[in-house]
């Protein structure tokens, strides 16, 4: 498996950008949440920090999204091990222990094909341009010092920044959103911005728009 690394976004002059943390299978939730900022399908965009899966009942219609044309997710560490399990064949005991157990409504065989299509709208990475004149960057954990560098663990596994508390700013990037560690309300460290507020747990689905993310309101 080895996922492009990069997607580049111009601007959307038609509409709105917003930014959802980690879904985890919470279909429901989410369309309320869009519903809530009155999301338009036809020129708003949505971009996702990934782990679209897992612990959720409603795991297949949110890998479905990466097919809908206003949605744009990056790789979490969810789908990666969904498809290691699926795919590869390996590590099923690591994926059913982390909420994979929901594979078993479905057809194997159909699933494996969904992943295995879904990956090619998974990128480790996307930059969003905006009309602010800033741009943001958008992968599942953590980046690295420079936008630049390509890692895909630490993309898609590390919390090494939350653990030391590091303020230290991502470079050649303004603005970089995550997901993966969980957080009582959304929160920024230097330039990046944590937004997966525990769905799946808490019920609280966290979507901003692109002018929050760079203090616009």
């Amino acid at each position: 498996m080895t996922p492009q690394y990069n997607v580049t976004h111009k601007a959307n002059t038609s509409g709105r950008d917003f930014f959802v943390g980690d879904i985890h299978g919470q279909w429901e939730l989410l369309q309320d949440q869009l519903d809530q900022v009155a999301f338009d399908k036809n020129i708003d965009r949505l971009f996702s920090v990934g782990d679209l899966i897992d612990r959720g009942s409603e795991s297949k219609n949110c890998l479905s999204l990466v097919f809908e044309p206003w949605f744009h997710a990056v790789l979490g560490n969810h789908e990666m091990m969904a498809a290691s399990a699926l795919i590869e064949g390996r590590g099923q005991d690591l994926w059913f222990a982390n909420g994979g157990n929901w594979m078993y409504d479905h057809n194997a065989f159909e699933l494996r094909l969904l992943m295995e299509s879904a990956l090619e709208h998974l990128p480790v990475k996307r930059t969003i341009e905006t009309l602010y004149g800033k741009t943001i960057g958008l992968v599942h954990a953590e980046p690295g010092d420079h936008w630049s560098d390509e890692d895909i663990d630490k993309a898609v596994w590390s919390r090494t920044r939350v653990t030391e508390m590091s303020d230290q700013k991502v470079g050649g990037i303004d603005y970089v959103v995550v997901g993966h560690t969980p957080v009582d309300l959304p929160a920024m460290l230097g330039n990046v911005i944590y937004i997966d507020t525990g769905a799946y747990a808490t019920g609280s689905l966290t979507i901003v728009e692109a002018r929050e993310v760079i203090g616009i309101v």
